[in-house]
């Protein structure tokens, strides 16, 4: 059976070993990191079910460790160790996309039970993901294709047509209009009708302002 990976992230080395023998005491697999960079890193190259980081540290603070962990894996829970318990560096926090607090000085009844709560937490996520998966695949849409298809309209500063998609994207004409249709039926993408002389217009197209493949 695959054991919880549990990431610590915390300049403090007492603060690791505490929190690391606190994990292997609830059956969990730790890894203990010294700076968010490096915790990043680690989050880039491997798998792991939930964060603890700490808010002070040099080079990257919690904040902007944060920020980048969930730029790249949105749905990884991540508790946050502070000694500030004012609402307005929770708010900061939580508009970042931190899940949850435990404040220090570490009290193990205390963090073991925030640890069991985001765990089920990163899992309801997990369960929510792969029933999205599923009901794209029955409709016939893969979530590799759309975020190719996505992500290159997101770079372009003007509206493009089909014929512009597929050629950046390589894909097929046929393919990049299933896609297309799809983010249109659903008012993901605006459809910006261009006229010329002759004949009916010619669509052209923009993803919406904030868009967010995650929330699709």
């Amino acid at each position: 059976m695959k054991k919880t990976r549990i990431l610590i992230i915390d300049d403090d080395p007492g603060i690791q070993f505490t929190i690391s023998e606190i994990c292997t005491y609830c059956g969990y697999e730790a890894t203990a990191v010294s700076s968010g960079r490096e915790g990043f890193e680690l989050i880039q190259a491997q798998k792991f079910d939930l964060v603890i980081l700490d808010y002070n540290m040099p080079d990257w603070d919690g904040l902007l460790t944060t920020k980048k962990i969930k730029a790249h894996a949105p749905n990884l829970p991540i508790l946050i160790l502070t000694v500030d318990e004012q609402q307005q560096t929770a708010d900061k926090f939580m508009a970042a996309g931190a899940n949850d607090f435990s404040i220090k000085p570490v009290k193990a009844p205390d963090l073991i039970s925030r640890i069991k709560v985001n765990l089920h937490i990163g899992e309801m996520h997990r369960q929510m993901q792969r029933k999205k998966e599923a009901v794209y695949i029955e409709k016939g849409i893969s979530l590799a294709t759309m975020q190719l298809i996505t992500d290159f309209l997101s770079k372009q500063d003007s509206e493009v047509t089909f014929e512009d998609i597929s050629n950046g994207v390589e894909l097929a004409y046929q393919t990049v209009h299933r896609y297309i249709k799809y983010l249109e039926n659903n008012s993901l993408i605006e459809v910006v009708p261009v006229y010329g002389n002759l004949g009916r217009p010619k669509n052209t197209y923009k993803l919406i302002e904030g868009f967010d493949i995650h929330n699709i």
